[in-house]
């Protein structure tokens, strides 16, 4: 085991990723914390969570008040670095240049993070993160692993970017996915089949557990016989709450008690609060919905325990972690075939997935979900399968090689101009 003192100074590893909880963003990538700080306990690291930034970004902030929040250079978090160099970040068609920005804002940190030990690159996300981090890989000759997450699947479409997905992909000394649907696309750009695997996400069953519901409900002030379904994540339109929200007046027919939590708030990639509050008002929803707000990890319980069963109507997802939150809880899931998501809910006694875009279909298995007699039990079993300790051994052995000084392993082959 590494200790605190151990962290602070020489490291093995560096993880690369922008997106990575900070004091101003502190719901931002948990679920890449959750994995690497593990990892962490056998190999000490630093992160590298590089920063937008454009000159007037300030002024901006005036009219748009919590734009770009800027997190100090350096964090410590849990005894473990977390820099934020700031890289240059230009809007609209010059964004395409966030791979090579990341790369030279980066570059000074990262030779000083390989002089004190860093042996390996770990990079999240494929663009513009992962690109970065090959970028840097070649220059400090150093080999790096990436994690795809499910912004690959758009990026895949775009015309510019995927040429840029694939050299990045068979830069990489090893490529990991979070599901086997992501998997199959990272081969389908050229990923190498020997050099790839699925390491899905785990959940922390000390965080999230059930609850006595009676207490819950208390505490959220619902009615005690009331049926709860529940959504968590960021209030932007590809998670599918206002997708929820209109199958809720044909619902609230069958089941009359029937009331919707939704917890999360805005994110880098939106807010689309003004119009769910909207579309409640419109379907005469007041009193059914209740949006909590984001919470912090240690308070999901309480929700996800009040609840009878978790539904995320999403457009894209890599690997859900917020299905094992809520299964962990004793909820049964209704989402839709998406990703990953039905690797993750993947037994009819787990819950039910319905095809994108079919409001109808959505509204019966919510139907079906709320009427069912779930084996609770069986769904908290198969989160105790997943928690989060086989996927760090499994990352582990992937890693040692590499740390042992397995060479950049084709980071050479991002050639210049990319």
């Amino acid at each position: 085991m590494v200790d605190s003192q151990t962290r602070a100074g020489a490291i093995e590893l560096v993880v690369f990723s922008a997106l990575f909880p900070s004091s101003v963003r502190p719901g931002a990538g948990l679920f890449i914390r959750e994995r690497m700080f593990r990892v962490a306990r056998h190999h000490p690291l630093a992160v590298v969570s590089p920063q937008p930034w454009f000159p007037g970004q300030g002024v901006l902030r005036r009219w748009r008040p919590g734009y770009r929040p800027q997190a100090p250079a350096l964090e410590v978090q849990d005894g473990i670095r977390v820099y934020h160099p700031r890289y240059l970040a230009l809007p609209g068609l010059l964004r395409r240049l966030d791979g090579w920005s990341m790369a030279w804002a980066s570059l000074v940190l990262l030779r000083r993070l390989k002089t004190q030990g860093a042996r390996l690159i770990d990079a999240h996300f494929a663009y513009p993160d992962g690109e970065a981090a090959v970028h840097l890989g070649r220059w400090l000759k150093l080999p790096v692993t990436l994690t795809l997450r499910g912004t690959e699947v758009p990026h895949s479409r775009n015309p510019a970017l995927r040429p840029r997905l694939v050299r990045t992909l068979r830069a990489a000394a090893r490529v990991f996915t979070v599901s086997d649907s992501l998997r199959r696309l990272a081969l389908g750009l050229g990923a190498d089949a020997a050099k790839s695997e699925v390491v899905g996400n785990g959940v922390d069953l000390a965080r999230f557990h059930p609850v006595d519901r009676v207490a819950a409900r208390q505490a959220l002030g619902l009615p005690l016989d009331a049926q709860v379904l529940i959504s968590v994540g960021a209030l932007v339109e590809r998670k599918g709450m206002h997708r929820v929200i209109d199958c809720l007046p044909a619902l609230i027919e069958q089941h009359p008690r029937l009331h919707y939590l939704i917890v999360g708030g805005a994110s880098p990639e939106g807010d689309n609060r003004g119009e769910l509050d909207a579309q409640v008002a419109r379907l005469g929803l007041a009193g059914r919905v209740h949006f909590l707000g984001a919470l912090p990890p240690d308070e999901l319980k309480t929700p996800l325990s009040a609840a009878d069963v978790f539904v995320l109507a999403t457009r894209n997802e890599g690997w859900a972690n917020v299905f094992l939150e809520a299964m962990a809880c004793g909820l049964p899931v209704v989402t839709t075939d998406v990703g990953g998501n039905a690797e993750v809910v993947c037994r009819a006694e787990l819950g039910r997935i319905v095809p994108f875009g079919d409001a109808l279909a959505l509204q019966h298995a919510l139907d079906a979900a709320l009427d069912a007699q779930w084996d609770r039990g069986a769904i908290l079993d198969y989160a105790r399968a997943n928690q989060w300790d086989t996927r760090i051994a499994q990352l582990l052995r992937a890693y040692a090689p590499l740390l042992r000084g397995g060479g950049t392993a084709g980071a050479d082959s991002l050639v210049a101009g990319s």
